[in-house]
């Protein structure tokens, strides 16, 4: 389960990604608003923790951004504002929690693990092999955080391999989920959006990410 903490106080960024980190949460910190801003908007995840006032641009504008792309992920403010009006102007942003600083890290671990629990899933918005991730809600593809940009079947075709990663993908089950076509029909096509893939995403020998099955179909492997 990742997390974003956006806070450029080190001594609470520090406190916080020990005390999630060792509850088994994987996070990433950013200690000015552009830089959380970017991280958010690769949609990698469950939940953001976001201090109100930072450099650069504020928690707010950052809330504000990130969810005209991301509608359920949660979003929790740390932040030393308190009154009614600025709570009201954060969950208005996008907010879903609040937590007002000092706060103990029980009542932090508790508010994420609420937010987990109770809020929309997004599992499976990110699918990935190797250095290659496909976001489904932004419909994005990326290879080493650069974005490839495909067309909407290589994108499917894409997404449907990195679905049944790991598991043998027959042609003609290809052909009838990704083209939508089941009656006798010419699969060699596959093999024209195959290659056209592996170009895209620059995938050598020693990226053979995506394998051919001689006779059968193909399959994605780490």
């Amino acid at each position: 389960m990742k997390i974003l903490l956006v806070e450029d106080e080190p001594g609470i960024a520090d406190f916080v990604q020990q005390g999630l980190e060792e509850k088994g949460f994987r996070l990433d910190v950013a200690e000015e608003g552009v830089k959380g801003l970017e991280l958010a908007l690769t949609g990698e995840y469950k939940l953001l923790l976001l201090d109100w006032m930072l450099p650069g641009i504020s928690g707010i504008e950052i809330c504000t951004r990130f969810r005209e792309k991301f509608k359920n992920t949660p979003i929790i403010f740390l932040t030393a504002k308190d009154t009614v009006d600025e709570t009201i102007i954060g969950l208005q942003a996008g907010a879903n929690d609040y937590i007002k600083k000092p706060f103990h890290f029980k009542e932090l671990l508790e508010r994420v693990r609420v937010q987990l629990r109770s809020g929309p899933q997004e599992e499976n918005q990110l699918l990935s092999v190797g250095n290659i991730a496909l976001n489904r809600e932004t419909h994005q593809v990326f290879k080493n955080d650069l974005e490839v940009h495909l067309t909407q079947r290589e994108f499917d075709l894409l997404q449907y391999l990195l679905q049944k990663k790991g598991k043998v993908c027959e042609r003609i089950e290809i052909i009838q989920q990704v083209w939508d076509i089941y009656f006798d029909y010419d699969t060699s096509i596959i093999d024209v959006y195959i290659n056209a893939l592996r170009k895209k995403l620059d995938l050598g020998k020693q990226e053979n990410h995506i394998q051919t099955i001689r006779g059968i179909g193909y399959i994605v492997k780490d």
